[in-house]
């Protein structure tokens, strides 16, 4: 057990050796989903020849025409997704309980028979107080949420499937690096070929199934994370 821990601490650290010193590696495109929509042959358009009507037109109705629709609508296009969160929310709650109750009974005369009993019993005992008994709980409790979260982004995504209903499933991913850090920014989710806008555009609202990342890796956030065995010692300790 002890040559186990030992080495999988040296393969963790040799694992992070290769980023000493230098800038953390971006991610790769190649084998993503975005790849293998960017590279595959889109469906046949129709290639119906032109009526009187389009014939005498000055102008197309095709995608690249001065008017036409260049929304997302096929496996591979790209459409923008602006993110635009500002949420907050505020909860508080307080309950409060409390109950008390008493009870006493005494049979001081009865026939004689709580005075002859008394003669008999010892150390003081007397029937004239025989039941008396009292208890009293108290609870209170206070609970409060308060959250506050904005985050304004955009980027570019791309179709990487259409679903046998119309909807679109999306993709989108963004890396920034300066210095030593990469912030990474990812996009999953579904969408409605009529929520895209003329733009090209969909907000983050109109897509179901959404997953949104923000973050990064690299020093500082190395810095600010703990470590792996401190980690460990969080899950498995129970104080």
């Amino acid at each position: 057990m002890r040559f186990l821990l030992v080495s999988l601490l040296l393969l963790t650290a040799c694992a992070r050796m290769d980023q000493v010193g230098r800038a953390p590696d971006f991610s790769p495109l190649e084998g993503s989903y975005q790849h293998h929509a960017m590279y595959s042959n889109p469906m046949p358009e129709n290639t119906a020849p032109d009526g009187p009507t389009d014939a005498s037109s000055l102008w197309t109705a095709g995608r690249s025409s001065l008017f036409g629709d260049r929304r997302a609508t096929r496996r591979g296009d790209i459409l923008t997704v602006v993110i635009e969160i500002d949420d907050s929310a505020e909860i508080k709650n307080s309950t409060g309980r409390s109950r008390s109750g008493s009870e006493k009974m005494g049979v001081p005369s009865l026939f004689g028979i709580p005075e002859s009993l008394n003669r008999d019993m010892k150390g003081g005992a007397t029937m004239d107080s025989a039941v008396d008994t009292s208890s009293s709980s108290s609870y209170k409790g206070d609970g409060s949420v308060k959250r506050n979260e904005k985050l304004t982004l955009r980027v570019a995504a791309t179709v990487v499937e259409e679903l046998p209903n119309g909807v679109l499933r999306i993709e989108g991913q963004q890396e920034v690096r300066v210095n030593f850090e990469l912030r990474e920014l990812l996009v999953t989710g579904y969408v409605r070929p009529i929520d895209i806008s003329r733009q090209n555009e969909i907000t983050y609202d109109k897509i179901a199934g959404a997953r949104i990342s923000y973050g990064g890796r690299g020093q500082i956030t190395d810095v600010q994370q703990p470590r792996y065995g401190q980690q460990v010692a969080d899950v498995i300790l129970p104080f």
